[in-house]
């Protein structure tokens, strides 16, 4: 489970009760021809409307790759060509998603997915998490959630009724945070299809990522068109209509066109030519193929963007609960005995273990721990989420330059170009950046191919359905990371604040030339705490810790650049203490708190931890109550049972003790 799920980093609640627009047929009976003739491979595959005794789905027999055809009418089908077609098609699938995608495990080798694949965990039905909020701190509130009244789901079964009573699914909305495993997931659906593993009453799958479809934005085509542009070999085939297709539509928060489903003219024919975006609300609301399934997968903050009633059944992926988590570093790293010493030390770090929840950081911790801990590396080992992503970048750098010896420009270049583009894009909320966006911050379309060619770990070039290119960050919080490092890094060289705008000015060249590191940091956190969707969270997190010394001294490996004063690093912590105890919402309060530890800084945690040593109940001070839940979520024990009582008289218990303590409720298993 190597592979980053980009959301766009990059990286949105419906209701099960809506009918069904369109009746997709029953699944065939078992009726097998087999077809070994090769009198009728010439005949072309015909899909006639409303004809749904021509659909056939291909069984294909994984040990001995020998092709068998159902009719769902027990008929022989009128074309013999379904065979080569169905074959050809799942072959050029299994082609594309057996390999994981994206991460080199060892360079030169491919790894096939089925060979690393750690089982997610998937729910049905929307968590109900308030969404204004960064997707990390969601996955801690996951990590304590209790999971005995949920209904976990596999990913090959998400098409299916939990019951014989329940309707069809047609739609499935599946939500996760960036990195969680949600285009994973879509992998291996498709790639247990195509090897006749599941789901065969599906006659063909068509994956469209919305960053594919953001290069078609400006186009007016039909659906067929869109469909021979971007699966050649269906331009071999005539397919007037396409009942018991899939069309998976992965990274909705990715897309850039407008979704406007109250005035979008009507498709209803797959001839018609109309714009990507009208195909595909027409495609999702049913009037065009309303036999066929549609999978869409969504960051949260964006999957609000799909009318709850045009979906029929939402499912959650939750990564890894601790036990995948384990089995995933005993898979990923051969040396059990190394594994076992990794996994002990995330154990000793809540902050570091509660993000091992999300595959993503499970994967960039093994790379940095095995090297660390198997003795290849020498240095502190990682504590904090900064050091942990610092050295990743210093041990990829370090593959660049043994790869690359002859590479024209410093380690310091290319990571402050990576890093404005980082910072711009993270601004807009953007994962996958297109040659505009490079060019906006003076990368050269070339160099953006010779960056992913040396950072293949980092920042990627990929190739979509027809050839156009897409860039990103492997993950949203490898983003995050350089975004932070490139604010970090132009302050000390420059003295320049690139949070705030228009600096150009005299009256601002006089002022930042005196500025304080601090002054950077002050304005990271008031652009974190107003912002609705806490997209800055993770970077401001990043953006103090590469301030501690210790962190200094590891970018010494990379760039050449003078240390922030102690001096500076206590206003820095001041100043978010004063915020907290501002009486911030509690999800806020809690990252500033993440913030603290990465600054060094556990003054409130260890007085809160006195408090409930004490055993005394006393009026808390509202830093005192952040404190008290980002303890209590951050504790190693698991929150079987939360009575209020026991850290308050409970005639101080009021409307308002419960809302602030909500986070701690909604974790615990059963609350008094």
């Amino acid at each position: 489970m190597e592979t980053p799920d980009l959301d766009t980093d990059n990286v949105s609640p419906a209701s099960n009760n809506c009918k069904l627009q369109g009746k997709r047929s029953e699944s065939p009976a078992p009726s097998c021809i087999s077809m070994k003739s090769d009198e009728s491979m010439d005949v072309p595959l015909q899909f006639k409307d409303g004809d749904s005794s021509l659909l056939h789905s291909v069984v294909q027999k994984t040990g001995d790759r020998t092709e068998t055809i159902l009719t769902d009418t027990g008929h022989e089908p009128e074309s013999a060509a379904v065979n080569e077609f169905q074959k050809k098609f799942r072959l050029n699938l299994m082609k594309k998603f057996q390999c994981v995608n994206g991460v080199i495990i060892n360079p030169g080798a491919q790894t096939l997915l089925n060979e690393i694949y750690t089982e997610l965990y998937i729910t049905e039905g929307d968590s109900g998490e308030v969404n204004n909020e960064h997707e990390v701190r969601q996955m801690e509130a996951a990590s304590k959630r209790s999971t005995t009244e949920e209904t976990p789901i596999k990913c090959d079964d998400i098409f299916k009724p939990l019951s014989e009573q329940d309707k069809p699914i047609r739609t499935v909305l599946t939500k996760g945070v960036a990195g969680i495993g949600k285009t994973v997931s879509v992998q291996k659906f498709i790639l247990d299809w195509a090897e006749g593993k599941a789901n065969q009453d599906v006659h063909l799958i068509f994956p469209l990522p919305f960053r594919e479809l953001n290069l078609m934005k400006d186009q007016k085509l039909s659906l067929m068109e869109l469909l021979h542009d971007c699966f050649k070999e269906t331009k071999e085939t005539e397919m007037s209509s396409l009942e018991k297709a899939l069309f998976i539509f992965d990274g909705l928060d990715e897309c850039r066109f407008p979704l406007d489903f109250q005035n979008t003219v009507r498709v209803c024919d797959v001839t018609e030519s109309a714009s990507v975006q009208e195909l595909l609300i027409n495609l999702i609301k049913g009037n065009l193929l309303p036999s066929a399934l549609i999978w869409i997968t969504s960051r949260p903050v964006a999957a609000d963007q799909i009318p709850s009633e045009c979906v029929h059944r939402v499912t959650e992926v939750r990564g890894f609960h601790d036990p995948q988590k384990e089995e995933y570093f005993r898979k990923r790293i051969s040396d059990q005995s190394l594994a076992n010493n990794i996994i002990t030390h995330l154990k000793s770090l809540r902050s570091l273990y509660i993000m091992c929840h999300i595959p993503v950081f499970c994967w960039i911790s093994a790379t940095v721990l095995e090297r660390m801990l198997g003795e290849a590396e020498s240095g502190e080992i990682p504590k904090t989420l900064t050091q942990m992503y610092t050295h990743f970048l210093i041990i990829q750098t370090n593959i660049i330059r043994e790869k690359y010896s002859k590479k024209q420009e410093s380690d310091e270049e290319m990571l402050l170009k990576l890093g404005q583009l980082a910072f711009q894009q993270l601004k807009k909320g953007n994962l996958i950046f297109y040659e505009e966006d490079l060019r906006e911050c003076g990368i050269d379309v070339r160099e953006a191919a010779v960056y992913s060619g040396l950072c293949t770990q980092i920042f990627r070039e990929e190739f979509g359905l027809h050839q156009s290119k897409v860039y990103c960050f492997v993950h949203l919080s490898i983003q995050e990371h350089l975004a932070a490092l490139y604010v970090h890094l132009t302050f000390m060289k420059e003295k320049r604040n690139v949070l705030i705008q228009n600096q150009v000015s005299k009256g601002w060249k006089n002022r930042y030339k005196k500025c304080l590191i601090s002054e950077v940091h002050k304005s990271a956190v008031d652009q974190t705490l107003e912002s609705q969707t806490g997209h800055l969270d993770l970077f401001l997190r990043f953006l103090l810790g590469l301030s501690l010394e210790s962190n200094q001294k590891l970018l010494h490996a990379l760039v050449i650049q003078t240390g922030s004063s102690s001096q500076s690093i206590k206003e820095t912590v001041q100043y978010i203490k004063e915020k907290i105890s501002e009486d911030l919402p509690t999800e806020k309060s809690i990252n500033l708190f993440h913030c603290l530890n990465e600054l060094g800084d556990n003054s409130l945690v260890e007085e809160i931890q006195h408090y409930l040593k004490s055993g005394k109940q006393s009026e808390l001070s509202s830093s005192q109550w952040s404190a008290l839940v980002f303890v209590l979520l951050t504790s190693a024990q698991e929150l079987e049972e939360f009575d209020l009582s026991k850290y308050f008289n409970t005639d101080k218990i009021t409307e308002t003790v419960v809302v602030k303590m909500m986070p701690v409720i909604a974790a615990s298993r059963k609350a008094m």
